[in-house]
């Protein structure tokens, strides 16, 4: 016979074990592929991929370079580069404004990244798009930066390392977008007539329109991320317009590489140590 009656399960409020662990606000991430809830610093060690399906994230335009270069050894160039409103652009809000929440959501001045590192101390010239500032779309100054990444390469005869990660170019810089098309590619021609070093193009989710169809498909060696979206239109966008269904794994990384149109799919975790093979082949 019970003498006390208690009420199970329910602690005091003055308990401190009543109260259990609240993680802060960003501590846990969902995969987007298995579901998963990772902890956020177990992912960034494991280079922003899945612990559980490898499903490679999104990461910033610097944190790419980071994971490949050596440590402390990249120098930003052209950092304050800044675009302006030449067509007096207006969608559903004005271009100056889209520009202006754009750099305050990503610490930067446009959707580009470049300067000068090494890779096992091999010197290079190194940029990447940064697809969280308006979908790393390309606009004068992303081709510009383009441009002077190759010229910089060039002077300096040095191997060229760029990740695409873009929705193609820029619609609020009308026509000047698109001739950021040709400008890059004619500077890179120069630099591979000139310069006999080798331009590795790393293709990330997503690589699409005038980037997948200039420069981004012009390297000496392609790599790409698993599962990586590359292609000019989008496989929607092709299958309404041909009106036909579309072959499986379309346009992702692995369909191109079976197809011829890639050399390799590396994982992030692996990607220094192949890209400095790639490097000391190239030099001999």
């Amino acid at each position: 016979m019970f003498l006390e009656k208690k009420t199970p399960g329910i602690r005091s409020p003055k308990d401190p074990e009543s109260h259990p662990f609240t993680a802060p606000e960003g501590y846990w991430i969902k995969c987007d592929q298995c579901s998963s809830i990772l902890q956020r610093s177990v992912l960034q060690n494991n280079f922003d991929v899945c612990t559980e399906c490898s499903f490679h994230f999104r990461v910033t335009a610097h944190r790419r370079i980071e994971l490949l270069v050596d440590e402390g050894s990249f120098v930003e160039k052209d950092k304050n580069l800044e675009t302006t409103d030449v067509l007096g652009f207006v969608d559903s809000k004005p271009y100056p404004q889209r520009l202006e929440a754009a750099q305050k959501k990503s610490g930067l001045k446009d959707a580009f990244v470049s300067g000068s590192a090494t890779i096992h101390k091999i010197p290079v010239e190194v940029g990447s798009f940064e697809f969280f500032f308006m979908g790393g779309s390309m606009g004068m100054v992303v081709g510009e930066k383009v441009a002077r990444l190759f010229e910089r390469a060039l002077q300096k005869k040095r191997p060229a390392i760029i990740f695409q990660s873009s929705g193609g170019a820029r619609m609020q810089e009308g026509i000047l977008s698109l001739m950021q098309m040709a400008k890059t590619a004619a500077v890179l021609e120069k630099y591979k007539k000139k310069c006999k070093q080798p331009y590795l193009s790393i293709l990330t989710d997503p690589t699409t329109g005038g980037v997948a169809a200039s420069f981004a498909m012009l390297g000496d060696f392609h790599i790409s991320e698993p599962k990586a979206l590359v292609g000019f239109a989008g496989p929607r966008v092709i299958q309404q317009t041909i009106n036909q269904q579309l072959p499986e794994g379309f346009q992702r990384a692995e369909f191109l590489l079976e197809h011829g149109m890639i050399d390799q799919i590396t994982d992030r975790r692996q990607l220094k140590e192949e890209v400095t093979k790639i490097l000391n082949f190239f030099r001999g």
